[in-house]
């Protein structure tokens, strides 16, 4: 694995750890907050970060790549992005 590669791989898995500890604490944001009024609308921005986490992520990787990906799949990668988005909405 080259040095960039390294670092990006590094990035995408620093985002998603992020992404891991904000889920945690929502979860005992859940829990302290006792009705489930306050727990939908912590969830609701949950599902809100999660496509951000999604679309971060992949545009990390994807600058990691710029120039072996050829730009069809880069369309095929962005619309599977965008139909994920859609999907949870």
């Amino acid at each position: 694995m080259s040095p960039n590669e390294a670092s990006v791989v590094r990035n995408m898995a620093l985002l998603r750890t992020l992404s891991s500890f904000i889920e945690l604490c929502a979860a005992f944001a859940i829990i302290r907050c006792g009705s489930i009024k306050c727990a939908l609308r912590i969830n609701s921005l949950l599902g809100l970060a999660g496509p951000l986490f999604l679309v971060a992520v992949t545009v990390v990787g994807i600058s990691g790549m710029i120039g072996e990906i050829r730009p069809a799949k880069l369309v095929h990668i962005l619309l599977g992005i965008l139909l994920v988005i859609l999907g949870t909405r």
